[in-house]
């Protein structure tokens, strides 16, 4: 979830904090920035969700629909975002500039169907364009039958029934043919997931034990479900045996944060897991030194309007995922000023960034000056909502800045390399670009 800005823009904007910052001259730029870590039509601390949406929709309108197109791809695929990257193809398709080919390829689950066409008719409900109607075809052509059973959701504005009708897809042999009859006809073979069997009225504790000796539970789905398992009193010893053996890649350190705020009883064996996950990647070498926003703004400003983390949570658990492949590391937070942390692991460096200090203003200026006559590195990686009351003084290494929210106007002088989201790929980005000379 993640979008990069390098060059240093001319023109300059107030921030919400106050200070002068520089705009995003380049609309392929701003775009990006706005995409990777867009809640669409949420509200955050520093701008409403309609306003976001907005800005949002006239970026897509200033860049090559090209360009565009292959920025939503890049958001769904690599940056794991749902909504957004259908958004941007929305906005193209209204005005005849979207390809099928692009549609298709970014739906990749069988319920963007029919969100894309809920977004589409957002507005104003009205005939689809031709190439929706052919992006929409073949995409229904990308899923099998428990992949259709699993996102055929009764609760959906636009459901997949309907979806097929509008788009008049063709099927491509006998087996899509009956497949898309039971689509039609809404008999579909019911998905062996939880949700389904739950709802139609199985036993919970007998649910979760088979599903966890058949190994059917992902990992996300194990962690989410850890209080449904104990409260129907799933042996422990077995949820705790899953846990050693679950695929754990690529789940970030946010979710076993949370899972262990509702499940302090399993709070070891998800930090085990969440450890785990860390291991795959590359130690970036040198030292580094890890900047953690403690500000007012970061405490209470929820990701997204159902999530009980807020931003301090993202940052921290990038900072959990960044601590653990550094070669050497220095740790601190900021408020007004700069303090050394612990380079602690885990949840105790979570604890420790939070309570080092009081959580006041946003002086990046002033813990980045603190910073450099203080030590030496060979990269600094700041992990902000980035609306610094006062300017930031250029790192004496690589600078990254990681903004976790989407604002507008930033604090980046352009010597720094600003990264907009919450997610492993901003370590991927910087272990890249610095491999490649980008």
């Amino acid at each position: 979830m993640s979008s990069v800005n390098r060059t240093a823009p001319q023109m300059m904007a107030r921030n919400h904090a106050g200070a002068s910052v520089p705009v995003l001259k380049d609309a392929e730029k701003q775009l990006r920035r706005l995409v990777m870590a867009n809640m669409l039509w949420e509200n955050q601390f520093y701008i409403d969700g309609v306003s976001n949406a907005d800005l949002l929709a006239k970026a897509v309108h200033s860049v090559d629909p090209k360009s565009a197109q292959a920025i939503a791809l890049e958001a769904r695929e690599q940056f794991k975002l749902r909504h957004v990257p259908l958004q941007i193809l929305r906005e193209l398709a209204r005005v005849g500039k979207m390809e099928a080919s692009a549609l298709a390829a970014t739906i990749q689950r069988p319920d963007e169907i029919g969100e894309f066409i809920s977004l589409y008719w957002k507005d104003k409900k009205q005939p689809l364009a031709n190439q929706v109607k052919k992006g929409l075809a073949q995409a229904f052509s990308k899923f099998n039958e428990y992949q259709f059973a699993k996102w055929n959701k009764n609760s959906a504005a636009v459901k997949l029934r309907d979806a097929l009708f509008l788009v008049h897809a063709k099927p491509k042999g006998e087996a899509q043919t009956e497949l898309f009859k039971k689509i039609a006809s809404d008999t579909l073979e019911v998905a062996d997931t939880w949700e389904t069997n739950l709802s139609a009225g199985a036993d919970k504790r007998e649910t979760f034990t088979r599903l966890l000796q058949e190994k059917k539970l992902g990992a996300l789905a194990f962690i989410r479900n850890l209080r449904n398992m104990s409260q129907a009193g799933v042996d422990d010893s077995l949820v705790r045996s899953y846990a050693k053996s679950v695929n754990t890649d690529r789940i970030l350190p946010f979710r076993f944060i949370a899972a262990a705020r509702m499940m302090p009883q399993f709070e070891d064996m998800l930090e085990d897991m969440m450890l785990r996950s860390l291991e795959p990647y590359e130690k970036l070498p040198g030292k580094t030194v890890l900047l953690i926003d403690v500000s007012d703004s970061m405490f209470g400003a929820w990701v997204s309007g159902k999530s009980d983390l807020d931003r301090f949570d993202a940052a921290a658990a990038l900072a959990v995922l960044a601590r653990e492949i550094c070669e050497e590391v220095e740790i601190y937070s900021f408020s007004y000023n700069a303090v050394r942390v612990a380079p602690r692991r885990g949840f105790a460096l979570v604890e420790a960034i939070r309570d080092s200090q009081s959580h006041g203003g946003t002086q990046l200026g002033q813990a980045m000056s603190e910073i450099n006559k203080g030590t030496s590195y060979d990269r600094v990686i700041v992990f902000t909502d980035e609306q610094s009351s006062d300017r930031v003084p250029a790192p004496k290494g690589k600078g990254y800045v990681i903004n976790v929210a989407s604002y507008k106007n930033g604090i980046n002088s352009g010597a720094y390399t600003t990264i907009t989201g919450m997610s492993e790929a901003v370590i991927d980005f910087i272990q890249m670009s610095e491999k490649t000379g980008w």
